[in-house]
């Protein structure tokens, strides 16, 4: 399986079977997720010796994130399935945010840099063998998010991006702590894990059915509505 994530800064792609990672490749390259993506696919095939007539599926983190690197990686992996005639599984990038911190007992909220001040958020709790989503995604201001947190006095745990980004904003929660760099952007070793369960479950679908998960619109859409 092949699996792709560029929700944020970071383009994430890995090469996985059977649920196991056998070679990962993360590049934080600002903007630049269409010359960083081929080239990491291209490189982790000749580390691994997968060839692309050896993969049986392709996984994708679908959002919500930034819109023109989502659109990247949505329409490569969509591309790429079409052209290998293999399914395709798509999982939001907030749960691979999310999923690496199961084993914590404290509820988790990941949050990915929306830019505008804003944050997309997801809320989720500690399950066995996972997390479970409690809410829906979500676009909100750090602020608000912060005085939830206060209102709530759940122990809890900030992922994502967007929990550095806004760091002040959540600064002196005493029962909040901030996950750190390590836990910045949606893992695609998740990615392989949470993908190679739905295969399993034949949970998957025609490549021109994967769809971004856009909470809200495009800069470039409101800056012409402005103008």
């Amino acid at each position: 399986m092949l699996a792709i994530d560029t929700a944020t800064a970071q383009v994430g792609v890995a090469i996985g079977r059977d649920g196991r990672v056998l070679g990962e490749v993360r590049i934080d390259g600002g903007r630049r997720h269409a010359e960083e993506l081929v080239p990491a696919v291209e490189y982790l095939r000749d580390q691994t010796g997968i060839t692309l007539d050896d993969l049986a599926g392709v996984a994708v983190g679908i959002g919500p994130g930034l819109y023109t690197g989502l659109r990247v990686g949505v329409t490569s992996a969509r591309t790429l399935a079409q052209v290998l005639e293999v399914p395709v599984v798509g999982i939001p990038s907030l749960d691979l945010v999310a999923y690496p911190w199961r084993a914590t007992h404290r509820r988790v909220v990941a949050l990915i840099d929306a830019r505008r001040k804003e944050v997309f958020a997801a809320r989720y709790w500690p399950v066995p063998g996972g997390v479970q989503r409690d809410g829906e995604y979500t676009v909100e201001a750090p602020a608000a998010i912060a005085a939830e947190l206060v209102a709530t006095g759940s122990e809890t745990l900030l992922v994502g991006d967007g929990a550095l980004e806004y760091a002040d904003a959540f600064a002196g929660i005493d029962h909040v702590e901030l996950g750190g760099p390590a836990a910045a952007a949606p893992s695609v070793s998740a990615l392989v894990e949470l993908a190679a369960a739905r295969f399993e479950r034949e949970e998957f679908c025609r490549a021109d059915e994967v769809l971004p998960l856009y909470l809200r619109r495009s800069d470039a859409e409101i800056a012409w509505d402005n103008r």
